[in-house]
């Protein structure tokens, strides 16, 4: 199949082997999958100087680092680093060899047991004094954020203590009944080198932080009794350009099967049209054999539909020809099924399609008995990639309206929690996003998940870096020992996902800029990704390469950052150094006529929520500079007023021109939808991002409503800023925006009208940019169609009065991780949100629920994330409720001011 073709394939997919989600388990199976989140110890080093000396490899030395450049800057060569110490690199590259095509080319396992002798591994060292956790664990969470210009961890990377060196430990149980069975660890993220002893054995490990793997614990299995497991995670400083988190950050499982039975994601599902209400399903399944003998398996497969609550259908829909196949011991044996299925209920992106969603049972049978069933979730659908009318999903066209995404979730970190990042959908979602970027490595496999039940359209990212570094110590240091192993893994886990539109091997690598040595790596790895799934494109992002340039060409689908709109390319950014481009959406498409092509970062707009800078810029698009009213370096916030940016950038106004003047654009994913810990460009002494639509805590800034109104047109509504008060401006000039899906305004000032508005060809706001300030009402009448579409009011408020708070649940699960968000507002007597208020609030609860953090948005905020005194950031401020495990019953959260009426709310854990 030639994937640059406009009538491109049908797509389906999968999850993850036994998808603890997936539930109407039968009574036989014999596998099990059992968390192990729960009853870890931990201790981290209190310095990097004084660890241990299990190392995996040696590191550069550090001498020179600068937190604060440009996010587009030229990455650099790596630097070669003599090995003068014991590592233990050999005996945890073996991990790899399942994803490793070669054979020749699959490490051996050295002799030696390393750190056999360590007291960190053995079963009897006293580990009572070791902190007690709970996994998904994020260590640099806790703080505290650390402050000034030489602190180990910079704004870089979100001024929190993410670095060290740490360990795990944990008893696990496994019965005597187990003998015979494979007996596997399964985690879904550690950051990051993370390598795993059992009983004293070292069994493997995995360096690159964002990558799900499995170890095999069999040989290191000890059946008549406990078991120690010892995990020690190794995350240096100066490794990243954003907030890595620390730890084990995602789920860990126990995977108990029999010894043949389904491989670690061992399926991959297909799906073709051959009729107008027909399609052929196929299925490849791998079956591993860990037993002693060659063995017959008889395979069969049904198809059931799975609904939002991901139970099965009682019966099922179709299913697949039975098959037997010989398995030969420590081998794997593939086998191919395919069956029709019959008038489908197809996956597409709301509002005018359906997430549907089916899931495919294997059963496995030797000698007339169970012996294992794996699970496949997957969809249905119809993708075509055409370089004139963009990416079409069941016949339908669909425009891109994306977002990229870091993997933090804010002031609960990287640690990852289902419901705050279900949360993060939904207000996108809210906001007419149907589609996430992820920004630039693999999500936790329970995001994607939720992707597919909701319905966004993806693309899977596997690497910021390749060869060449972007900070000293990042992922450059394994890459070309990992790469196929880490890319083969990452498409294996993935591939299944419906909502998973196409693969992403790189963003702004440096290879853009070495010619044809770095397209020949960037086709080694779209061939890599096409040998696991053909029937997705592939694409990495470009900030640099042209379309004269050799690296474009080693991929499907031309993914552009920021060269679309141009880089740097107006007068108001003349003067700054960097990469400068004028739009090249047309020379990419007159050079690439057969490629589609998608705006992978759009804007890298700039703004602190509620906050509103003078003068402000004229036209449509500056830097966030301190000349032109964009920042203030001393408060170290930036204009609200959604006119500035990052060095090289463009504004929402400037991307929807460029977009709107070349329909064959696919769409964008703006840089960002939510803001996220660390790289807080201009002003690095704060802890996180600006470019977020929606702030830190889930706050919306002005952004938003740009974005609302391109995207949900038909949405009734108006929006105006700035806030209006400002006693100190009091007959000078505060320009005020209106912001509305409608194409006429008028604003009136005290009643009085400043005239009536419409939009103009490439103008997607409304501006008064003459008004003087005086204090009273704003409102805003807005039409549509000559018809009145929506109003809206702004008004000088009193002094702050009192404290309203409210829940995005009210009710929720007592499984001790589910959220409850408490948004708290300050008010004045008439209940208008006072837009410049930061009283001090505090939290307090009473119940069966904790507060385990607060937060308001401020980029600039050091106060540790876990306390429950926050000050309000313009108005507003977050609490965030965890229910506790096995405690059902009331929560009560009471929310208190000095000098305010407090505010509570209730919740219920049931």
């Amino acid at each position: 199949m030639n994937i640059i073709n406009p009538l491109l394939v049908t797509l389906t997919f999968t999850v993850l082997t036994g998808c603890s989600e997936i539930k109407n388990e039968p009574e036989i199976n014999s596998r099990e999958r059992i968390s192990l989140n729960e009853g870890w110890r931990f201790m981290k080093y209190d310095s990097l100087n004084k660890t241990d000396n299990l190392i995996y490899d040696v590191r550069p030395e550090v001498t020179d680092y600068n937190d604060s450049k440009d996010a587009d800057s030229k990455p650099t060569e790596a630097k070669v680093v003599e090995q003068n110490r014991k590592v233990l690199k050999a005996w945890i590259l073996p991990t790899a060899n399942e994803f490793i095509k070669d054979t020749s080319k699959h490490y051996k396992r050295p002799a030696g047991n390393p750190g056999k002798d360590f007291p960190f591994v053995q079963e009897n060292f006293n580990d009572s004094v070791w902190e007690k956790v709970t996994l998904p664990h994020d260590w640099g969470i806790k703080g505290p954020f650390l402050e000034g210009k030489d602190a180990e961890a910079g704004g870089g990377m979100g001024r929190l203590p993410s670095h060290g060196i740490a360990w795990y430990r944990k008893k696990i149980d496994i019965n005597e009944s187990d003998k015979g069975k494979s007996i596997f660890l399964d985690i879904d993220g550690a950051m990051s080198y993370a390598m795993v002893w059992l009983n004293g054995n070292l069994v493997g490990g995995w360096p690159y932080g964002y990558n799900s793997f499995r170890l095999d614990l069999t040989p290191y299995v000890n059946f008549e009794g406990t078991n120690q497991l010892a995990i020690r995670i190794d995350n240096p400083p100066d490794s990243a350009r954003w907030y890595p988190g620390g730890g084990i950050y995602r789920n860990v499982w126990l995977t108990k099967a029999n010894s043949i039975h389904v491989n670690h994601w061992g399926t991959y599902v297909t799906a073709e049209q051959i009729s107008p209400s027909n399609f052929k399903v196929k299925i490849k399944i791998k079956v591993s054999n860990y037993a002693e003998n060659e063995e017959y398996v008889l395979i069969k497969n049904k198809i059931y539909e799975l609904d939002k609550e991901d139970q099965l259908s009682p019966d099922y829909v179709a299913s697949f020809p039975e098959s037997q196949i010989k398995t030969s011991p420590e081998k794997n044996t593939e086998i191919g099924i395919e069956t029709t299925l019959n008038n489908p209920k197809l996956w597409g992106p709301p509002p005018s399609q359906t997430p549907n969603r089916y899931v495919i049972v294997t059963s496995l049978y030797n000698k007339g008995k169970l012996i294992d069933e794996y699970k496949t979730p997957f969809g249905i659908r119809q993708l075509q990639f055409n370089p004139e009318k963009g990416i079409i999903i069941n016949g339908e066209p669909v425009k891109i309206k994306g977002v990229n995404q870091h993997h933090d979730l804010g002031s609960l970190g990287a640690a990852f929690n289902t419901r705050a990042a279900e949360r993060q959908l939904e207000i996108l979602k809210e906001m007419g996003c149907n589609a996430i970027r992820l920004a630039h490595n693999p999500p936790a496999p329970e995001l994607l998940n939720l992707t597919d039940k909701i319905g966004f359209l993806v693309i899977d990212e596997i690497f910021d870096v390749w060869e060449r570094k972007k900070t000293p110590l990042d992922f450059h240091l394994i890459f070309p020992e990992w790469h196929e192993a880490d890319t083969r893994a990452f498409v294996r886990r993935d591939r299944n996902h419906p909502s998973v539109i196409m693969w992403s091997f790189g963003n702004e690598v440096g290879e853009q800029y070495t010619d044809n040595e770095g397209a020949e790596l960037g086709k080694k790895l779209n061939d890599i990704i096409k040998e696991e799934d053909p029937m997705r494109p592939t694409t990495a992002s470009m900030n640099f390469a042209k379309p004269d340039m050799p690296f474009p060409a080693s991929m499907d689908v031309i993914s552009l950052n920021y060269q679309g709109e141009g880089i740097r390319d107006t007068p108001a950014y003349s003067h700054l150094k960097g990469i400068k481009t004028s739009p090249l959406y047309p020379e990419f498409h007159k050079k690439f006529p057969d490629k589609v092509i998608i705006s992978s970062e759009t804007a890298s707009a700039l703004s602190t929520r509620g906050t509103y800078l003078f003068p402000v810029f004229e036209g449509i698009s500056a830097p966030a500079e301190e000349g032109n009213g964009g920042g203030n370096p001393e408060s170290q916030y930036v204009n609200s007023y959604e006119l500035y940016t990052a060095p090289f950038g463009a504004s929402a106004d400037k991307v929807f021109a460029s977009q709107d003047k070349h329909p064959y654009v696919a769409g964008e994913f703006v840089w960002s939808g939510w803001d996220y810990l660390g790289e807080p460009t201009p002003y690095y002494s704060s802890r996180s991002s600006y470019c977020g639509i929606i702030d830190l805590a889930g706050f919306k800034k002005d952004r938003f409503y740009l974005y609302q109104a391109r995207w949900r047109p038909d949405l009734h509504f108006a929006h105006i800023l700035p806030h209006w008060n400002w006693p100190d401006r009091i007959g000078k000039v505060t320009p005020v925006h209106v912001i509305t899906s409608g194409d006429e305004a008028e604003l009136f000032l005290n009643g009085q009208s400043l005239g009536k508005k419409r939009k103009g060809q490439y103008e997607y706001r409304f501006r008064w940019d003459k008004v003087k300030y005086q204090p009273g009402e704003l409102k805003v009448v807005t039409y549509k169609n000559g018809k009145i579409w929506a109003k809206n009011s702004v008004k000088t408020t009193g002094a702050p009065y009192k404290l309203i708070a409210f829940t995005d649940r009210g009710e929720i699960t007592s499984n001790g991780k589910d959220l409850s968000f408490v948004t708290v507002k300050v008010v004045d007597e008439e209940e208008n949100v006072v837009p410049d208020a930061n009283n001090l609030i505090e939290f307090y609860i009473e119940g069966s629920g904790r507060i385990i953090a607060t937060d308001n948005g401020d980029p600039t905020d050091m106060n540790e994330f876990q306390s429950n005194k926050r000050k309000a950031f313009n108005g507003l401020a977050l609490g965030i409720i965890n229910s506790v495990k096995n405690n059902s019953g009331n929560i009560k959260v009471i929310v208190k001011s000095d000098g305010l009426q407090p505010a509570t709310v209730n919740i219920h854990s049931k």
